[in-house]
């Protein structure tokens, strides 16, 4: 399908407010804050809250069942992305003189490798609704599982298969994982993190409203 025949929208009427549908969540939305690997609040991101397809937040809200059952919760860290917020990635990329996050999130790797090693795509998943990057917290502790790299970390040790971390952190890599797939998601393989619903309602469509829960209301 070539990008002309891929539908771009502003209707919201598909999506929820994750927290509203999954109370146990803990939500620490990157792209909102001037922590990620930008620097700076991503476009469209008009309030640190998760939105996300209704069909992918009853999946979640399977996952959150079966992980509290087992003493944790799920930490989100980014649902839907609008296109502009993609855009933004894009424009950020051609500048080559703006590295100042490079020491956080992409030590070993040059900007453009990002691009070509897939870690940031000129489409994302993100946009059609029902990708979601989380991890897990455990309650007893409140701290998040060592997964063996931080979220948005791009290097090869993110790969979920990766030989360069610990058998522990490899296990609680595989803990998210075989839930999240047990619960109708799938994986890919360059990060831990990220997890898309197999049966996505709207696989064509890319959405461009903004983050905001005040959206959703109109």
């Amino acid at each position: 399908m070539t990008d002309a025949e891929r539908k771009l929208t502003m209707d919201s009427s598909g999506f929820v407010v994750l927290a509203e549908k999954v109370p146990a969540i803990v939500q620490e939305i990157r792209y909102y804050s001037t922590y990620n690997f930008i620097g700076d609040r991503i476009n469209g991101y008009e309030e640190p809250c998760a939105l996300i397809t209704k069909e992918a937040a009853r999946a979640l809200l399977s996952v959150s069942n079966e992980m509290n059952v087992q003493g944790y919760r799920l930490k989100i860290y980014d649902t839907y992305r609008p296109a502009s917020a993609v855009r933004h990635f894009m424009m950020w990329g051609i500048d080559d003189l703006d590295l100042r996050m490079k020491p956080y999130f992409y030590p070993d790797l040059e900007k453009q490798e990002l691009f070509a090693k897939g870690f940031v795509a000129s489409r994302s998943s993100h946009s059609r609704g029902s990708t979601v990057d989380l991890t897990l917290l455990d309650m007893k502790t409140g701290k998040e599982l060592d997964m063996g790299s931080p979220f948005d970390l791009f290097s090869e040790i993110s790969h979920p298969d990766s030989a360069a971390v610990t058998p522990e952190q490899h296990d609680n890599r595989m803990l998210l994982q075989n839930v999240m797939v047990r619960n109708g998601f799938e994986p890919i393989d360059c990060e831990w993190w990220h997890f898309t619903l197999k049966d996505e309602p709207y696989p064509d469509t890319y959405f461009e409203f903004p983050v905001s829960s005040e959206y959703l209301k109109r």
